[in-house]
């Protein structure tokens, strides 16, 4: 199967947070989207691995991607070495991707520049032919997406361009509270943690009110570009 799009996220839910209403968006329009997570999120202070496995599972239908996969790094200590890069070329030469979404250039989480970083060295290296990968006793052909993109997590990164989700902010906040062990719950006896605030859930919405307010529509979502955005003609442009 050939995708689309491939958005990528250092632990189940970063990719929600941060772009599924993209993907929503993108779903809608026909598009085949998949999500790779890097670790299973065990070092999270709030549920367990598992838990995460079947929050991540129910994430997925609720945005209907094709695909999800999680390579199992090690939350924390996943480094941007020759073995972990090689399982991203694997997942790369397999769905072949024309876009990847992919994590914060800098954030809180050092999991999260790490893996921006990781995932963008891993697509370059993924279009050259002499290295070699195998899958199914295959060898797999060298393939490159063309654009990689980087979403916006905690810190306020001043984007370089924003895509309208006007429309899908509710499908986007469904796919977040699919994570019912990570985010505000007033019955939870769960430790505190910085995204377990009723305003961190609401920040999902106001930030995405106020990154549309800014493009003149309802809600929009951030990215970073690695390269210029080219476009056919200034019409293109909202």
């Amino acid at each position: 199967m050939k995708l689309d799009i491939l958005a990528v996220g250092s632990h189940p839910d970063d990719v929600e947070l941060s772009c599924a209403g993209t993907i929503a968006k993108e779903v809608d329009r026909g598009k085949k989207v998949g999500i790779l997570d890097l670790t299973r999120g065990e070092l999270g202070t709030r549920g367990t691995a598992e838990t995460r496995d079947t929050e991540a599972a129910e994430a997925a239908k609720i945005l209907g991607v094709k695909m999800r996969h999680n390579l199992e790094f090690s939350d924390g200590f996943f480094m941007n070495n020759t073995s972990h890069q090689l399982e991203i070329i694997k997942i790369l030469r397999r769905y072949r991707p024309e876009i990847v979404l992919c994590n914060a250039i800098e954030d809180r989480h050092i999991d999260h520049g790490k893996g921006a970083k990781l995932v963008s060295d891993a697509c370059f290296l993924s279009g050259l032919r002499k290295i070699e990968t195998i899958h199914d006793r295959n060898k797999q052909e060298a393939w490159r997406p063309k654009h990689v993109f980087h979403y916006i997590q905690w810190k306020n990164i001043e984007p370089d361009f924003v895509v309208d989700i006007s429309g899908y902010i509710d499908k986007k906040v469904e796919a977040v509270k699919a994570y019912k062990t990570q985010f505000f719950d007033v019955d939870s006896k769960e430790p505190q943690t910085p995204i377990s605030s009723s305003n961190f859930l609401d920040s999902i919405t106001y930030r995405a009110r106020d990154l549309g307010r800014i493009i003149n529509t309802d809600h929009g979502e951030g990215f970073t570009a690695e390269r210029y955005v080219a476009v056919d003609s200034v019409f293109d442009l909202i």
